[in-house]
């Protein structure tokens, strides 16, 4: 069976799409019962088409089987389950048109791939944070603000219109959108804007300068002082976020302060970070201090 590269490759700085090699086409029949490679990268395949919607696992089962019989009467083949050259040629012959609707990069991804894009982002003016390769919500939305400027459907996902754009665009390109100023802010901008609230009083749900809770207050700072939509709760912010062993300016820092994470902060450096506290309010604390040292659950990154 022919492979499948369902990586994006970067070559003289341009990204590539992916693409199908033409060798051993047909080679292995694929059916009910196997376990082999290939079958997993069928199941991939019968995915991007909307027709297969388990786990790849590479085990030809009875649900792999249904996907390939489902398509194989779409497209007025035998049907018979058996995945042998007539199918693979069909796969193939509309893998573009999926390709073209599909998913390659998105939000809550972590590839090379996606460090690659966030450089041409930077190049372009559309992303000005350290290139990660961690898809996160800035990333987002330079991705999408790049697409409003060019004329793409704002989806946040960069897909084949997406790519061509990128590896096209002028890096000099100034568009509509104000893109430094309103929609991306280096951490260090968003540090900034955050310590104009210290001594705004602890609000329970609280979401403005009037008051704040812990995640209400990194969605706020995020938002008005970066161009950055980030989760609104804690749990949502732990679960989106890319975790990582030492915290950097910017990243958010949680803690377990009633079992699970339930308090969250923004880290400044040298082992601060500021927060709003049930009983302080917007402050700047330590790490180290007694109370927050031993409830430190880690850091995560959503750049």
């Amino acid at each position: 069976m022919k492979k499948i590269i369902s990586s994006l490759a970067l070559c003289s700085s341009l990204i590539v799409l992916p693409t199908i090699s033409q060798a051993a086409l047909g080679d292995k029949l694929l059916k009910e019962g196997m376990t082999d490679p290939d079958v997993k990268e069928l199941q991939d395949v019968l995915r991007q088409k909307g027709i297969f919607s388990a786990t790849s696992t590479g085990y030809f089962g009875s649900i792999t089987k249904d996907s390939v019989l489902s398509f194989q009467r779409s497209h007025s083949l035998t049907a018979d389950g058996i995945v042998g050259s007539n199918t693979y040629q069909a796969l193939i012959g509309n893998s573009t048109s999926t390709v073209t609707n599909g998913t390659l990069l998105k939000y809550g991804m972590t590839s090379n791939e996606v460090e690659k894009v966030q450089q041409l982002l930077k190049e372009k003016g559309y992303f000005n944070a350290t290139p990660t390769g961690y898809f996160g919500t800035v990333t987002q939305t330079a991705v999408m603000n790049f697409q409003r400027d060019h004329g793409l459907a704002v989806d946040g996902i960069v897909g084949p219109a997406t790519l061509n754009a990128l590896n096209n665009a002028s890096s000099s390109y100034t568009g509509s959108s104000t893109v430094n100023s309103s929609t991306q802010a280096t951490a260090s901008d968003i540090i900034a804007y955050s310590k104009k609230f210290i001594g705004v009083p602890y609000v329970w749900g609280g979401t403005s300068p009037s008051g704040f809770d812990c995640s209400g207050f990194i969605y706020y700072v995020f938002k008005n002082g970066g161009g950055v939509t980030v989760p609104r709760t804690v749990a949502t912010l732990y679960q989106s976020g890319k975790s990582t062993s030492t915290p950097n300016v910017g990243d958010i820092v949680f803690f377990d302060t009633t079992g699970g994470p339930s308090h969250a902060g923004i880290y400044i450096g040298n082992g601060q970070f500021i927060h709003a506290g049930s009983s302080t309010g917007v402050t700047i604390a330590s790490l180290s201090n007694s109370y927050w040292a031993p409830r430190y659950l880690g850091s995560k990154s959503i750049f």
